[in-house]
């Protein structure tokens, strides 16, 4: 690893400010994947920021209608939140599934959704439940946010302070993990809520994606045989070692329709009190 200068913000504005300043610098969220990236070469910055003491960027506020998710909120926290169990089960079983303990009581949100790896689970979380994206600097929707392999809409310096998540009235989610990572080969979430029917997958491709036939069959009829004649393309799909495309499209289709009936389900549906 190259040396570098290591700061430790107090708040957004320090952050912002020494980020202006340095040559190359890096915001350090949770560090499960800058450090990593760091050790092996890859990523070689002048200086690395560190958000963890900015207090304003952790926490989790709940409405009947809206969870709010600071950027810096470690997905064991989401994953053990009772309001967020109660009204969006689906997405505390999502951040319960990431990774093992250790990457899931450091790892946060904001971290992993700058780095959009195209195996991630909340990509599917953000574009599967029409969530929002608000930065420092603005808002953005879901469908304007993920741009392909490890893109995002995010300029330089600009910095994740929280995700908003619709309330839906109900919602699933299913992986297949790989064996050791607990990367999702393939992750579907579907849900049923203020933005309509939405099917959207992770780890199948180069990022997130809905499937428009899908959620266009599931709107008639919120059911598993809804979808189940659905083909889905593999030419765009991921083919590696841990799976060929046309496997990774198979999967979609079966945990799509395991996901619809877990939203289906009444463990699954939002309690709202």
């Amino acid at each position: 690893m190259n040396e570098f200068k290591f700061m430790r913000a107090a708040t957004l504005a320090d952050a912002a400010a020494a980020f202006e300043k340095a040559d190359d610098a890096r915001y350090l969220a949770g560090g499960q994947t800058l450090l990593p990236v760091m050790k092996q070469g890859l990523a070689v910055p002048s200086d690395v920021i560190s958000l963890a003491r900015i207090g304003e960027l952790a926490g989790i506020a709940v409405s009947k209608e809206r969870i709010d998710i600071g950027a810096m909120t470690r997905h064991a926290d989401v994953a053990a939140h009772k309001e967020i169990r109660a009204l969006l089960p689906a997405l505390s079983v999502l951040a319960g599934g990431i990774g093992d303990p250790h990457v899931r009581n450091r790892g946060t949100i904001g971290g992993s959704l700058a780095n959009n790896d195209p195996a991630a689970d909340y990509p599917a979380a953000v574009l599967g439940l029409g969530a929002t994206i608000v930065t420092d600097e603005r808002t953005i929707a879901a469908e304007h946010y993920f741009q392909g392999l490890f893109a995002t809409a995010l300029e330089p310096g600009e910095l994740i302070t929280r995700v908003e998540f619709p309330v839906p009235r109900r919602a699933g989610y299913v992986k297949f993990p790989h064996p050791a990572s607990r990367y999702a080969l393939v992750g579907v979430m579907v849900s049923d809520g203020p933005h309509g029917i939405r099917v959207a997958v992770t780890g199948a491709g180069a990022g997130v994606f809905r499937v428009p036939a899908m959620e266009q069959a599931l709107a008639k009829s919120f059911t598993p045989e809804a979808i189940a004649d659905i083909p889905i393309a593999d030419a765009d799909l991921t083919s590696d070692r841990h799976g060929s495309a046309a496997y990774r499209a198979h999967l979609v289709g079966v945990l799509a329709r395991r996901a619809v009936t877990l939203a289906a389900s009444p463990a699954m549906h939002g309690h709202r009190s």
